[in-house]
């Protein structure tokens, strides 16, 4: 802008010049007078224009607006965000080799198809006082690899008292046997846990078979014994047990209960549909007035295997 007012002053003051020489002698005072007012005028409002300019603020572009991502919030406290407790600087690092087996998929024995590929779960809980990272590890300890890494990560933190699931993809080998996986944690100071009080390692065992009707059946019983009330001396005592019966693949199951007084159950039938565990129970009332002592009952398959299982035993301590 202040450009084209100095380029329009200065095709004045030319222009002024060329009238003075066309007017002649007489006039030429008083152009000459008219011009030098034209140019002191000229030259005060440049340097009045320049003044402005130098101190003018320069026009800011215009700000182009962002939108911020959205941040959401979990419902849940992350697992990351759990500290570690404090442990006194002598605490061996053993302390948070700590874990028990809470269940696990794929019961013992189950049947597949050579390189069928499965996916076998253990639910391990933290027992230690400390939180495990993603630093600890899930590494091959015996056995078959069954297609797997030797070493994986954990694949989250899991604080004390929490239960982690442990899944691993595991593919069937080749040739029909037997097939035992064993597994095992390790700490980031490479001091490897298994389970339970005796640090045993968590494993899958499986069968492989190419038969179009393998042998499908059962392949383990545990056994839990209820007494109800669990403690006095009431009219009527009960024993419960419960038998979680594993088997290898889809099977009918005809069973009965032993007792050791001879007073067995009557045989069942019934259809499991996959390889599974499913729990079946039985229940000895005793009367206050029966003979102390202990007893036993027992789990019988009858068909598509006659087995007695290991007994499961119990002492009546008050009556007759």
């Amino acid at each position: 802008m202040f450009k084209t007012i100095k380029y329009t002053l200065l095709s004045t003051i030319v222009t002024s010049s060329l009238l003075i020489t066309a007017c002649g002698a007489n006039n030429a005072a008083q152009a000459t007078q008219e011009l030098n007012t034209i140019q002191t005028a000229v030259a005060e409002t440049v340097a009045a224009q320049n003044a402005i300019a130098s101190t003018s603020t320069p026009a800011m572009p215009i700000p182009v607006s962002t939108q911020t991502p959205l941040l959401f919030s979990p419902t849940l406290t992350p697992l990351a965000s759990i500290a570690s407790p404090t442990l006194p600087a002598n605490t061996p690092k053993s302390q948070c080799a700590s874990a028990s087996l809470i269940s696990e998929t794929i019961p013992d024995g189950t049947i597949f198809k050579p390189g069928e590929k499965f996916t076998k779960t253990w639910e391990i809980k933290n027992t230690s006082t400390c939180v495990w990272d993603t630093t600890y590890k899930i590494v091959f300890w015996d056995g078959n690899l069954l297609g797997g890494s030797y070493v994986y990560n954990l694949p989250q933190i899991v604080a004390p008292d929490q239960t982690l699931p442990i899944s691993l993809l595991m593919t069937a080998p080749t040739d029909a046997a037997t097939y035992t996986s064993k597994w095992m944690l390790q700490t980031p100071d490479n001091i490897k846990f298994g389970v339970g009080q005796y640090n045993t390692p968590f494993y899958a065992e499986i069968a492989v078979s190419s038969s179009s009707t393998p042998n499908y059946a059962v392949t383990g019983v545990d056994y839990k014994l209820v007494q109800d009330p669990p403690t006095g001396c009431p009219a009527n005592i009960n024993y419960i047990v419960y038998a979680t019966i594993k088997t290898s693949g889809p099977v009918e199951l005809t069973y009965y209960w032993a007792q050791s007084d001879g007073n067995n159950s009557s045989q069942k039938t019934i259809k499991i549909e996959s390889a599974t565990t499913t729990t079946l129970s039985h229940e000895w009332k005793l009367h206050i007035a029966t003979n102390t002592g202990t007893r036993w009952m027992a789990f019988v398959t009858v068909y598509p295997v006659a087995k007695q299982y290991p007994q499961v035993e119990f002492t009546k301590t008050c009556g007759g």
